[in-house]
Protein backbone atom coordinates (compact mmCIF):
# COMPACT_ATOMS: atom_id res chain seq x y z
CA UNK A 1 0.00 0.00 0.00
CA UNK A 2 2.05 2.92 -1.28
CA UNK A 3 5.76 3.60 -1.15
CA UNK A 4 7.96 3.86 1.91
CA UNK A 5 9.29 7.21 3.06
CA UNK A 6 12.37 8.52 1.33
CA UNK A 7 14.06 9.84 4.50
CA UNK A 8 16.44 7.52 6.34
CA UNK A 9 17.39 9.81 9.23
CA UNK A 10 16.22 12.83 11.17
CA UNK A 11 17.13 16.36 10.07
CA UNK A 12 20.18 16.99 12.23
CA UNK A 13 21.05 20.65 12.81
CA UNK A 14 23.83 22.35 14.71
CA UNK A 15 22.05 25.52 15.71
CA UNK A 16 20.22 26.43 18.89
CA UNK A 17 16.45 26.05 18.93
CA UNK A 18 15.03 29.20 17.30
CA UNK A 19 12.45 30.38 19.81
CA UNK A 20 14.76 32.01 22.37
CA UNK A 21 16.28 34.34 19.77
CA UNK A 22 12.86 35.00 18.27
CA UNK A 23 11.51 35.93 21.70
CA UNK A 24 14.26 38.51 22.18
CA UNK A 25 13.71 40.04 18.75
CA UNK A 26 9.94 40.21 19.13
CA UNK A 27 10.08 41.74 22.62
CA UNK A 28 12.65 44.29 21.48
CA UNK A 29 10.17 45.55 18.89
CA UNK A 30 6.93 44.82 20.78
CA UNK A 31 7.53 45.07 24.54
CA UNK A 32 3.77 45.40 25.03
CA UNK A 33 3.52 41.63 24.55
CA UNK A 34 4.74 41.26 28.13
CA UNK A 35 1.32 42.49 29.25
CA UNK A 36 -0.15 39.20 28.01
CA UNK A 37 1.95 37.11 30.38
CA UNK A 38 0.50 35.84 33.63
CA UNK A 39 -2.30 33.56 34.79
CA UNK A 40 -5.73 33.15 33.22
CA UNK A 41 -8.17 32.48 36.10
CA UNK A 42 -10.97 31.62 33.65
CA UNK A 43 -9.24 28.37 32.72
CA UNK A 44 -10.15 26.67 35.98
CA UNK A 45 -13.86 27.30 35.43
CA UNK A 46 -13.78 26.01 31.87
CA UNK A 47 -11.92 22.87 32.96
CA UNK A 48 -14.30 22.30 35.89
CA UNK A 49 -17.28 22.50 33.51
CA UNK A 50 -15.62 19.95 31.21
CA UNK A 51 -14.94 17.53 34.07
CA UNK A 52 -18.52 17.82 35.29
CA UNK A 53 -19.81 17.28 31.75
CA UNK A 54 -17.89 14.03 31.53
CA UNK A 55 -19.25 12.95 34.91
CA UNK A 56 -22.78 13.52 33.62
CA UNK A 57 -21.92 11.53 30.51
CA UNK A 58 -20.71 8.65 32.68
CA UNK A 59 -24.20 8.44 34.14
CA UNK A 60 -25.85 8.72 30.72
CA UNK A 61 -23.79 5.98 29.01
CA UNK A 62 -24.07 3.35 31.75
CA UNK A 63 -26.92 1.55 29.97
CA UNK A 64 -25.88 2.13 26.35
CA UNK A 65 -25.06 -0.74 24.03
CA UNK A 66 -21.35 -1.19 23.38
CA UNK A 67 -21.77 0.00 19.78
CA UNK A 68 -23.24 3.34 20.81
CA UNK A 69 -20.88 3.67 23.76
CA UNK A 70 -17.86 3.55 21.44
CA UNK A 71 -19.57 5.87 18.97
CA UNK A 72 -20.13 8.55 21.60
CA UNK A 73 -16.66 7.96 23.07
CA UNK A 74 -15.15 8.82 19.67
CA UNK A 75 -17.59 11.53 18.57
CA UNK A 76 -18.04 13.41 21.85
CA UNK A 77 -16.38 12.18 25.03
CA UNK A 78 -13.01 11.68 23.42
CA UNK A 79 -13.11 15.22 22.05
CA UNK A 80 -13.61 16.54 25.58
CA UNK A 81 -10.85 14.32 26.94
CA UNK A 82 -8.42 15.37 24.21
CA UNK A 83 -9.30 18.96 24.99
CA UNK A 84 -8.61 18.25 28.66
CA UNK A 85 -5.13 16.98 27.78
CA UNK A 86 -4.54 20.36 26.16
CA UNK A 87 -5.94 22.10 29.22
CA UNK A 88 -3.39 20.08 31.21
CA UNK A 89 -0.79 21.44 28.81
CA UNK A 90 -1.81 24.98 29.82
CA UNK A 91 -1.93 23.94 33.47
CA UNK A 92 1.65 22.63 33.17
CA UNK A 93 2.59 26.23 32.33
CA UNK A 94 0.91 27.37 35.58
CA UNK A 95 -1.87 29.20 33.77
CA UNK A 96 -4.72 28.76 36.32
CA UNK A 97 -2.98 30.05 39.46
CA UNK A 98 0.28 31.59 38.24
CA UNK A 99 3.93 30.70 38.76
CA UNK A 100 3.86 31.58 42.46
CA UNK A 101 1.42 28.78 43.29
CA UNK A 102 2.93 25.77 41.52
CA UNK A 103 1.43 23.20 43.89
CA UNK A 104 -2.14 24.39 43.33
CA UNK A 105 -1.53 24.13 39.59
CA UNK A 106 -0.25 20.56 39.96
CA UNK A 107 -3.25 19.57 42.09
CA UNK A 108 -5.63 21.19 39.64
CA UNK A 109 -3.94 19.25 36.87
CA UNK A 110 -4.72 16.04 38.75
CA UNK A 111 -8.37 17.15 38.92
CA UNK A 112 -8.42 17.90 35.18
CA UNK A 113 -6.92 14.46 34.59
CA UNK A 114 -9.90 12.58 36.11
CA UNK A 115 -12.04 12.03 32.98
CA UNK A 116 -9.02 10.90 30.94
CA UNK A 117 -9.07 7.67 32.92
CA UNK A 118 -5.31 7.13 33.26
CA UNK A 119 -2.78 9.22 35.24
CA UNK A 120 -1.10 11.71 32.94
CA UNK A 121 -0.90 15.26 34.24
CA UNK A 122 2.15 15.20 36.53
CA UNK A 123 4.29 13.11 34.20
CA UNK A 124 3.40 15.39 31.30
CA UNK A 125 4.59 18.41 33.25
CA UNK A 126 7.88 16.70 34.10
CA UNK A 127 8.73 16.08 30.45
CA UNK A 128 7.11 19.10 28.83
CA UNK A 129 9.67 21.41 30.43
CA UNK A 130 12.37 19.62 28.44
CA UNK A 131 10.35 19.93 25.22
CA UNK A 132 10.50 23.71 25.49
CA UNK A 133 14.02 24.01 26.83
CA UNK A 134 15.60 21.39 24.54
CA UNK A 135 13.36 21.39 21.48
CA UNK A 136 14.42 18.48 19.30
CA UNK A 137 17.15 17.58 21.78
CA UNK A 138 18.51 14.08 21.30
CA UNK A 139 17.80 12.05 24.43
CA UNK A 140 15.95 14.97 26.00
CA UNK A 141 12.85 15.90 23.98
CA UNK A 142 10.55 12.87 24.21
CA UNK A 143 8.15 14.43 21.69
CA UNK A 144 10.54 13.23 18.96
CA UNK A 145 9.97 9.64 17.78
CA UNK A 146 12.63 7.03 18.38
CA UNK A 147 14.75 5.67 15.53
CA UNK A 148 12.94 2.34 15.89
CA UNK A 149 9.58 4.03 15.35
CA UNK A 150 10.88 5.87 12.30
CA UNK A 151 12.26 2.68 10.74
CA UNK A 152 9.21 0.53 11.45
CA UNK A 153 6.42 2.95 10.48
CA UNK A 154 7.57 4.00 7.03
CA UNK A 155 4.77 2.99 4.64
CA UNK A 156 1.27 4.52 4.43
CA UNK A 157 -0.35 1.52 6.15
CA UNK A 158 2.25 1.52 8.90
CA UNK A 159 2.00 5.28 9.36
CA UNK A 160 -1.76 4.92 9.87
CA UNK A 161 -1.05 2.29 12.53
CA UNK A 162 1.52 4.60 14.12
CA UNK A 163 -1.05 7.42 14.31
CA UNK A 164 -3.61 5.07 15.87
CA UNK A 165 -1.04 4.01 18.46
CA UNK A 166 0.08 7.56 19.30
CA UNK A 167 -1.30 7.48 22.88
CA UNK A 168 0.83 4.42 23.65
CA UNK A 169 3.98 5.85 22.09
CA UNK A 170 3.57 9.11 24.02
CA UNK A 171 3.13 7.12 27.23
CA UNK A 172 6.02 4.69 26.72
CA UNK A 173 8.58 6.77 24.79
CA UNK A 174 9.76 8.79 27.83
CA UNK A 175 10.60 5.56 29.65
CA UNK A 176 12.95 4.62 26.81
CA UNK A 177 14.35 7.97 25.69
CA UNK A 178 14.73 9.89 28.93
CA UNK A 179 13.65 7.91 32.03
CA UNK A 180 13.28 9.96 35.21
CA UNK A 181 12.65 8.97 38.82
CA UNK A 182 9.05 8.65 39.92
CA UNK A 183 7.96 11.64 42.00
CA UNK A 184 5.56 11.78 44.94
CA UNK A 185 3.15 13.86 42.91
CA UNK A 186 3.10 11.20 40.21
CA UNK A 187 2.21 8.62 42.85
CA UNK A 188 -0.54 10.95 44.10
CA UNK A 189 -1.78 11.44 40.52
CA UNK A 190 -1.98 7.66 40.04
CA UNK A 191 -3.66 7.05 43.40
CA UNK A 192 -6.32 9.73 42.88
CA UNK A 193 -6.97 8.51 39.34
CA UNK A 194 -7.34 4.88 40.38
CA UNK A 195 -9.67 5.88 43.22
CA UNK A 196 -11.81 7.94 40.83
CA UNK A 197 -11.97 5.07 38.33
CA UNK A 198 -12.97 2.66 41.10
CA UNK A 199 -15.77 4.97 42.27
CA UNK A 200 -17.08 5.30 38.71
CA UNK A 201 -17.22 1.50 38.33
CA UNK A 202 -18.79 1.11 41.79
CA UNK A 203 -21.50 3.67 41.03
CA UNK A 204 -22.40 2.84 37.44
CA UNK A 205 -20.53 -0.29 36.34
CA UNK A 206 -17.67 -0.71 33.85
CA UNK A 207 -19.22 0.97 30.81
CA UNK A 208 -18.63 4.58 31.95
CA UNK A 209 -14.96 3.83 32.60
CA UNK A 210 -14.63 2.20 29.18
CA UNK A 211 -16.30 5.31 27.70
CA UNK A 212 -13.69 7.56 29.33
CA UNK A 213 -10.59 5.52 28.55
CA UNK A 214 -11.69 4.51 25.06
CA UNK A 215 -12.48 8.14 24.24
CA UNK A 216 -9.03 9.22 25.37
CA UNK A 217 -7.28 6.55 23.30
CA UNK A 218 -9.43 6.94 20.18
CA UNK A 219 -9.30 10.72 20.02
CA UNK A 220 -5.56 10.88 20.59
CA UNK A 221 -5.12 8.48 17.68
CA UNK A 222 -6.74 8.64 14.25
CA UNK A 223 -8.97 11.66 14.80
CA UNK A 224 -9.00 15.18 13.28
CA UNK A 225 -8.04 16.81 16.57
CA UNK A 226 -4.97 14.60 16.89
CA UNK A 227 -3.58 16.21 13.75
CA UNK A 228 -2.04 18.80 16.03
CA UNK A 229 0.50 16.24 17.28
CA UNK A 230 2.02 16.11 13.80
CA UNK A 231 1.23 19.67 12.71
CA UNK A 232 3.21 21.27 15.53
CA UNK A 233 6.77 20.10 14.83
CA UNK A 234 6.95 17.65 11.92
CA UNK A 235 9.05 19.05 9.12
CA UNK A 236 6.74 19.71 6.18
CA UNK A 237 9.32 22.15 4.83
CA UNK A 238 13.04 21.48 5.19
CA UNK A 239 14.51 23.09 8.29
CA UNK A 240 11.19 24.50 9.59
CA UNK A 241 10.49 22.81 12.91
CA UNK A 242 7.48 24.64 14.38
CA UNK A 243 4.20 25.47 12.63
CA UNK A 244 0.99 27.19 13.61
CA UNK A 245 -2.59 26.41 12.65
CA UNK A 246 -5.21 29.18 12.84
CA UNK A 247 -8.36 27.22 12.04
CA UNK A 248 -11.61 26.67 13.99
CA UNK A 249 -10.42 23.65 16.00
CA UNK A 250 -8.48 26.10 18.15
CA UNK A 251 -11.78 26.96 19.81
CA UNK A 252 -11.96 23.50 21.41
CA UNK A 253 -8.21 22.96 21.95
CA UNK A 254 -7.20 26.01 24.00
CA UNK A 255 -5.49 27.57 20.96
CA UNK A 256 -2.81 24.89 20.80
CA UNK A 257 -2.73 25.58 17.05
CA UNK A 258 -0.94 28.87 17.78
CA UNK A 259 2.15 26.80 18.29
CA UNK A 260 4.83 29.10 16.97
CA UNK A 261 3.43 31.79 19.25
CA UNK A 262 3.35 29.34 22.17
CA UNK A 263 6.98 28.32 21.81
CA UNK A 264 8.01 31.94 21.40
CA UNK A 265 6.12 32.85 24.59
CA UNK A 266 5.36 29.78 26.74
CA UNK A 267 4.39 31.99 29.68
CA UNK A 268 1.43 33.47 27.79
CA UNK A 269 -1.84 31.51 28.29
CA UNK A 270 -3.38 29.84 25.28
CA UNK A 271 -6.39 32.15 25.50
CA UNK A 272 -4.14 35.15 24.72
CA UNK A 273 -1.96 33.66 21.99
CA UNK A 274 -4.09 35.15 19.16
CA UNK A 275 -3.21 38.57 20.57
CA UNK A 276 0.48 37.80 20.17
CA UNK A 277 -0.04 37.33 16.44
CA UNK A 278 -2.06 40.55 16.25
CA UNK A 279 0.56 42.56 18.15
CA UNK A 280 3.50 41.27 16.10
CA UNK A 281 2.06 40.30 12.70
CA UNK A 282 5.34 40.80 10.85
CA UNK A 283 6.84 37.91 12.85
CA UNK A 284 4.03 35.44 12.06
CA UNK A 285 1.95 36.28 9.01
CA UNK A 286 4.53 35.16 6.47
CA UNK A 287 5.61 31.95 8.21
CA UNK A 288 4.60 28.53 6.84
CA UNK A 289 1.40 27.40 8.53
CA UNK A 290 -1.17 24.62 8.35
CA UNK A 291 -4.78 25.30 7.43
CA UNK A 292 -6.23 21.85 8.24
CA UNK A 293 -5.25 19.21 10.78
CA UNK A 294 -7.11 16.60 8.72
CA UNK A 295 -4.99 17.55 5.71
CA UNK A 296 -1.92 17.29 7.92
CA UNK A 297 -2.79 13.67 8.71
CA UNK A 298 -3.56 12.85 5.08
CA UNK A 299 -0.31 14.32 3.79
CA UNK A 300 1.70 12.66 6.56
CA UNK A 301 0.33 9.24 5.63
CA UNK A 302 0.49 9.45 1.85
CA UNK A 303 3.46 11.74 1.16
CA UNK A 304 6.68 9.76 0.64
CA UNK A 305 8.81 12.55 2.08
CA UNK A 306 6.96 12.57 5.42
CA UNK A 307 7.17 10.13 8.31
CA UNK A 308 8.43 9.79 11.88
CA UNK A 309 11.92 10.76 10.62
CA UNK A 310 10.54 14.19 9.62
CA UNK A 311 11.77 15.93 12.74
CA UNK A 312 14.60 18.37 13.40
CA UNK A 313 17.04 17.03 15.98
CA UNK A 314 20.02 18.59 17.71
CA UNK A 315 22.50 17.57 20.36
CA UNK A 316 22.64 19.38 23.69
CA UNK A 317 25.53 19.02 26.15
CA UNK A 318 23.15 17.46 28.69
CA UNK A 319 22.00 14.72 26.32
CA UNK A 320 22.89 11.24 27.46
CA UNK A 321 25.20 9.12 25.38
CA UNK A 322 23.57 6.06 23.81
Amino acid sequence: MGNTVTRDDFEWVYTEQPHCSRRKMILAKHPEIKSLMGPDPQLKWVVTAMVLTQLLCCFLVKDLSWKWLFFWAYAFGGCINHSLTLAIHDISHNVPFGNKDALRNRLFGIFANLPIGVPYSISFKKYHVDHHRYLGGHGLDVDVPTTLEARLFSSPARKILWIILQPFFYALRPLVVNPKPLSRLEVLNAAVQLAFDAVIVWLWGPKPLVYLVAGSILCMGLHPISGHFIAEHYMYLTGIETYSYYGPLNYITFNVGYHMEHHDFPSIPGSRLPQVKKMAPEFYDNLPQHDSWTRVLWDFVFCDSLGPYSRVKRNFPLAKEE
